[in-house]
Formats: structure tokens, sequence, C-alpha cells
């Protein structure tokens, strides 16, 4: 591919995760994408065999986007119980875009086939999933986390955190400080009364 076509595969791929936000799968079509973006179908399809395919590049970039941030946090972190703060004020503090973009993935999975929802789910466990597993695995075998499942300590921990994902509980805004704090210290020390 050239200079060219690599900035206007950027292009769609901006253009199509916006639109994929607000209007769903199946409520957008490759015409009006490629009429939001200003090239032919052809041009757009020159570059994305489907729609699905389109879908999945859009929900891959952001994977790796994350995937890239996760590594940052493991290589610039002291310890495990850091690298779980890092993390969480990391989706916290996500634009809204970038958070809706995690919340599509886990929407609009079910409208794709089986074989893209495999290929997409062994991506999303490779590249975020089994990174955040893996912080807790390394914080147990160095003691600073009790014993535990790491695959149930990640679920447990995406759950408390993908209710921020939806803008109605915050808006396009960050969450405050505070409340960041809060969630952190819910998820580190429980709701159990300091002793």
């Amino acid at each position: 591919m050239t200079t060219d076509d690599l900035g206007l595969r950027s292009t769609i791929l901006d253009k199509a995760k916006s639109l994929f936000i607000q209007h769903g799968y199946h409520g957008l079509s490759m015409r009006e994408i490629a009429e939001e973006v200003g090239v032919s179908k052809a041009a757009l399809y020159y570059h994305f065999k489907d729609k699905e395919e389109l879908f999945i590049a859009v929900l891959n970039q952001n994977l790796e986007n994350t995937g890239s941030e996760i590594d940052k946090i493991q290589s610039s972190s002291r310890n495990c119980n850091e690298m779980v703060v890092k993390f969480i004020e990391y989706v916290l503090t996500q634009p809204a875009e970038q958070r809706a973009v995690i919340r599509l993935g886990t929407q609009e999975m079910s409208q794709l086939s089986v074989n893209s929802r495999k290929l997409f789910n062994e991506t999303y466990h490779f590249k975020f999933t089994g990174k955040v597993q893996d912080i807790f695995k390394a914080g147990m075998k160095a003691g600073e986390f009790k014993t535990m499942d790491p695959d149930i300590a990640a679920w447990a921990l995406l759950g408390l955190l993908y209710p921020y994902l939806y803008p109605n509980h915050f808006g396009s805004s960050p969450l405050s400080r505070e409340k960041i704090d809060l969630i952190i210290g819910l998820f580190m020390d429980g709701i159990k009364q300091p002793k």
C-alpha cells in the first residue's frame, strides 16, 4: 500500500469508528460510510472486503492501542499493585469515544460471523484480558496478591469498570479524581472497614 492508501485507510477507520458508535453495526451501511468519508464504495471495498471486516478493523485498532498502553503500564510500574491502579486510571480516564469502542465490541459482537467472533475473541484475550490476567498472576507470584484464579480476578476488575464505559454514567467527561480513587479502593481494598 502507498502512503496515500494508508492515509485513506486510517481516515476510513476513524470515520467508521465514529459512525459505528453512533449507529451500531446494523444501523450503518458501507454506502453511508463511503459517503461520510467522501470516497466511492469501490474505494471503500478496496480497503475492506465488507462491513464486518471494517468493524473488526476498528475494534482491533482499539485493542492494539489498549494492549500497547497495558505494556507501558507494566514496564513503568514498580509492582503489580501499581499496575492495577494505573490500569484502572487508564480505563476510567479514556476519552468518551475510546470508552465507546470498548463497549461497542461487547454489544455488537453477536452480529458477526462465528469465525470473526472466534478470531476477535482470541485477539481480545491476547491484547487485553490476557494481559490483565498476567498482572494478577505476577502479583500472586510476587506475594502482592492473595492466591486466586487470575481469570476471575481480571473479570471481576473488568466487571467493576465496564459500567463506566457508558456515557450515561459520567457523560463525555472523565471521572473526577475522587471517584477514580473510590473505585480503586473498592477493588484493591474491598468494602470492609479498615482495621
